[in-house]
């Protein structure tokens, strides 16, 4: 399935840093922002926190899952779990990160090969462009990506050979609350029966 590889692509393009040089920052950033992805011609948006490890992603319209419908998704990387808030059911639907997708880090999994593209502006913040070749499960694939120049935030990532993409329409550099990462006071989790 397409969305929960890309929802996974998002949340694992958030920790890298990279400053002169490639040289790593000593932080995880925080931020909030508004993203919207595209995924077989259908686009979603979505507000963003996210805290080094962890993402929350509140859905304008909400995901249907297999137990109802979500408007907001919780990733634990720490965790390796990704949660569906369903607050009728007073629920926690835990799926796993999809380990065959893309990390969180600006480096892909199965990167294979990586080329400077030059400098742009995303999202109003200074950007570097990169072309980026990956072989999965013996397919190639190959990505755009742009990756914030002052915190390490991939601000963009474009396939090339698929019909996706995810970009920031707006991004603020600012603490968020661990609050916002946490399992709700009172809500169960139960596991997926199904693989997303």
């Amino acid at each position: 399935m397409v969305l929960p590889f890309l929802i996974y692509a998002v949340t694992t393009s958030l920790m890298t840093s990279i400053g002169e040089a490639g040289d790593t920052l000593p932080f995880e950033p925080e931020f909030s922002g508004s993203l919207l992805k595209r995924v077989n011609g259908k686009t979603y948006q979505a507000q963003v926190f996210g805290k080094g490890d962890r993402l929350r992603l509140e859905y304008k319209y909400a995901v249907r899952t297999e137990l109802g419908f979500s408007a907001l998704e919780i990733i634990r990387l720490d965790l390796g779990e990704r949660w569906y808030v369903l607050p009728q059911q007073k629920y926690l639907l835990v799926l796993p990160v999809m380990d065959g997708a893309l990390l969180i880090r600006k480096e892909l999994v199965g990167e294979t090969s990586r080329n400077e593209v030059g400098d742009a502006i995303v999202a109003g913040r200074a950007a570097r462009q990169f072309d980026v070749q990956v072989e999965r499960d013996g397919v190639s694939e190959r990505f755009h990506q742009w990756v914030d120049i002052e915190v390490g935030v991939v601000l963009k990532l474009v396939s090339q050979d698929q019909n996706w993409s995810f970009e920031y329409e707006r991004i603020r550099v600012s603490p968020q609350p661990y609050l916002y990462f946490e399992q709700p006071p009172g809500y169960r989790k139960r596991r997926s029966e199904t693989i997303h």
